[in-house]
């Protein structure tokens, strides 16, 4: 793997050199858009709006609209902006990390120690795992600052970045069943068929199925043939009540 960041994560008066891999990967398939006439790529290129000639890339800078024009910002604006931040993940505080709202969540680093801060990150990784706590941080990553969270995952301190309060939406304009009453006998039902459902999270029980349907149908007219196709069987309650379709939801999940 190749690195994407290299800094520090400040923990205390404590510097612990580090290097930030991807965490992550796409389990999407790699589609190429093409010319339907010919099979051939399309490209996309970088145009100039006024000449309509394409821009080479070590041409393009970065710009801020204020009123009629705009302020260029070179790469040295970025890291003056906030120098330590640019090099530092700095600890600020830490948390239960089951107090984090799952819509916060984005992406995730690894992060790998250098030689001379091994001790100190086998120190902050053991640490957390005794606490049972997560550390909140804030690190600039490709010209921009980014919250995150600091974690053990077996033997890796992950950071996982996570969003800033006002990224989040407020859900004031959703309209929600608020005057709707639930009866306490559909309540029970509802809670008995969680119950019956409830099982320890395991993740790699859930796979990406539909790029695995997607990718035999790929294979097979690939080789000529014609795909099957799964066709599809929906499920009807034999009753509009929903505490009947609760029962029913209940039985059938018995006898599953």
């Amino acid at each position: 793997m190749r690195s994407i960041w290299k800094g520090s994560i400040g923990f205390g008066l404590v510097n612990i050199p580090v290097k930030l891999y991807s965490a992550v990967q796409s389990s999407r398939l790699d589609l190429n858009m093409l010319d339907s006439r010919d099979h051939e790529h399309i490209k996309f290129q970088r145009i100039n709006e006024k000449t309509r000639k394409e821009v080479p890339f070590d041409k393009i800078v970065k710009g801020y609209a204020i009123d009629d024009g705009y302020v260029i910002l070179e790469d040295q604006d970025f890291e003056d902006a906030s120098p330590q931040k640019t090099k530092m993940i700095e600890l600020e505080n830490f948390v239960d990390i089951s107090a984090i709202n799952p819509m916060y969540y984005e992406t995730s680093y690894f992060s790998e120690p250098e030689t001379q801060g091994k001790k100190a990150y086998a120190l902050l990784l053991e640490a957390l795992k005794k606490s049972k706590k997560a550390g909140i941080a804030r690190f600039v990553l490709r010209s921009s600052e980014n919250l995150c969270v600091i974690h053990p995952v077996d033997k890796v301190l992950v950071i996982t970045k996570i969003r800033f309060a006002e990224e989040l939406r407020s859900p004031e304009e959703i309209q929600t069943p608020d005057d709707v009453n639930v009866a306490k006998k559909e309540l029970d039902v509802g809670l008995a068929l969680i119950s019956q459902y409830t099982s320890e999270f395991k993740i790699d029980q859930f796979k990406d199925e539909y790029t695995a349907e997607l990718l035999n149908i790929i294979k097979a007219k690939s080789k000529g043939k014609r795909p099957t196709i799964k066709k599809m069987k929906p499920v009807k309650a034999t009753s509009d009540d929903l505490y009947d379709q609760l029962k029913q939801s209940l039985t059938a999940g018995k006898s599953a």
